[in-house]
């Protein structure tokens, strides 16, 4: 609803803590009052909603603590939130009938979710998903009266069952609190349902309670807010959506929907590897990252790509011809399978790959990384200039370093620095083969190629090499659909 920002909505007399002042409501919602100095209150960003107790009128806000605002509660310090209730008393039941109206309007036109479906991970991380909930989602949601249903995982892809059987209509978004991996699980039910189309338009609200928690951090630090749960489910409230580009794996009749990263040799190894030192904590992955780069692995293999306008420059031109994708490879299914294989579920983008202008790039790697958007976790910030809808993907390869050199590049991923590196070449990518090979040295084992934080293929000789996986250590292809799904965000 469109509204002047300087109409005024209502303004009234009434009791604010004892004492009468005027307290007024204009078109771009903001509340005014005198009260020991000018104060007020913005409903879209401040007011989760409100409530009544006998003739006075209760609102639900949340602040930065120690900001003045005349609100009862605890203050803290830092800028950090603070849940607040400003309280106010009209003068007439005709008065306080008028103010819940004007209040329910406003609030009603700026398009909040009013019912969500939230998944709680009580496994992943540091098992505090349900406590996260408890302590911030929960409270924050019954302030501004959304009505929710609560669904714990009790296993692997859980989450993507329930979201591939689950009544769409009867919500406005679906929630995770958790990691990234319920995320991915909630996309890939999206997708592979018959109403796939409208499905994945359902927006989408992450609440960090992983061990990595990328697409949140990726999310919030977007507009400079902290990776936090209260921010979080602030962003869902709100209602603010941004699109997200969705990355499909393909091989053979197997897909995968990647929303996060996709890696294959150094980072590939050290997350998962690394899961032999859980017991060590979160130190598991500073461990790990050091004794793999003192005994550092060359994997052999090919990559090519589709280069993003003005990465035209790396690699050797090359076609896409039947070495890249046919009816018994990546591309397509076989004839046997293909009528099963495109009833159900999203296909892929629509793309004509051998119309484009394709590149290669011959190994050996010690690291190929893809990455969706900008962090990986909340301390790996990978691929800095990374867009959430640009219709690319974000390609960062390291073919040799020195170790000493290597040490250094790892150390800068908190903030980015390791793609100045003029060991690291990093572009933008529209479409993307992986042809995995075995290490240089020892060519009875070969890699792990990890997606959205999980084991996409194991080769020999890999950890846990004996537990099944979606698809081979072998080629595949990633193509990416721009702006397919929808995300909750803080803007």
């Amino acid at each position: 609803m469109d509204r002047p920002e300087n109409q005024l909505l209502i303004s009234d007399r009434v009791l604010v803590n004892g004492t009468v002042t005027t307290l007024t409501l204009t078109g771009d919602g903001s509340f005014q009052w005198t009260e020991r100095g000018q104060r007020s209150l913005r409903v879209e960003k401040q007011v989760l909603g409100f409530e009544t107790e006998g003739c006075k009128i209760k609102i639900k806000t949340v602040v930065e603590g120690g900001d003045g605002i005349c609100c009862v509660g605890t203050t803290v310090g830092g800028g950090a939130l603070v849940r607040k209730d400003f309280v106010f008393e009209p003068l007439s039941q005709d008065s306080k009938t008028l103010w819940c109206n004007r209040l329910r309007d406003y609030i009603d036109s700026l398009g909040r979710p009013k019912r969500l479906f939230i998944f709680v991970n009580p496994f992943g991380g540091k098992r505090s998903a349900s406590k996260v909930f408890l302590d911030h989602v929960r409270p924050y949601l019954e302030d501004a009266g959304v009505q929710f249903t609560v669904q714990e995982t009790e296993y692997q892809l859980h989450a993507k069952e329930v979201t591939n059987r689950l009544d769409l209509s009867m919500y406005d978004g679906i929630v995770c609190v958790s990691g990234d991996g319920i995320l991915v699980e909630v996309v890939n039910g999206l997708l592979e349902r018959d109403d796939w189309s409208t499905a994945i338009k359902k927006p989408i609200g992450i609440v960090p309670a992983g061990t990595g928690n990328g697409m949140a951090k990726s999310l919030l630090d977007s507009v400079g807010d902290p990776c936090s749960p209260s921010d979080a489910i602030l962003a869902v409230i709100r209602g603010h959506k941004r699109s997200l580009d969705v990355a499909t794996i393909v091989q053979r009749e197997t897909k995968f929907f990647s929303v996060l990263m996709l890696a294959w040799g150094l980072v590939a190894d050290i997350d998962i590897e690394s899961e032999k030192y859980r017991w060590m904590g979160s130190a598991r992955i500073d461990f790990y990252a050091l004794q793999r780069m003192i005994h550092l692995r060359h994997y052999s293999g090919h990559i090519s790509f589709v280069p993003a306008p003005g990465f035209e420059d790396y690699g050797d031109q090359t076609s896409y011809n039947g070495e890249f994708a046919s009816e018994q490879n990546i591309g397509s299914p076989s004839q046997e399978h293909s009528i099963k294989v495109q009833q159900y579920g999203y296909q892929g983008p629509d793309v004509k790959l051998d119309s484009l202008d394709w590149r290669t790039i011959n190994g050996p790697f010690v690291c190929v990384w893809l990455h969706n958007v900008p962090w990986g976790g909340e301390q790996t910030m990978a691929a800095p200039d990374a867009k959430f809808s640009d219709g690319y993907l974000d390609l960062i390869i390291v073919r040799d370093c020195p170790k000493f050199e290597l040490l250094s590049l790892m150390s800068e991923l908190n903030n980015g620095g390791h793609v100045k590196s003029p060991q690291v070449k990093y572009l933008k990518v529209k479409a993307f083969v992986l042809e995995p090979g075995p290490r240089t040295k020892d060519p009875t084992k070969e890699g792990i190629i990890d997606a959205d934080g999980e084991v996409l293929a194991r080769g020999k000789g890999t950890y846990n090499n004996d537990q099944k996986t979606l698809m081979a250590y072998d080629k595949l292809q990633i193509t990416v659909d721009q702006g397919l799904a929808t995300l909750f965000a803080p803007v």
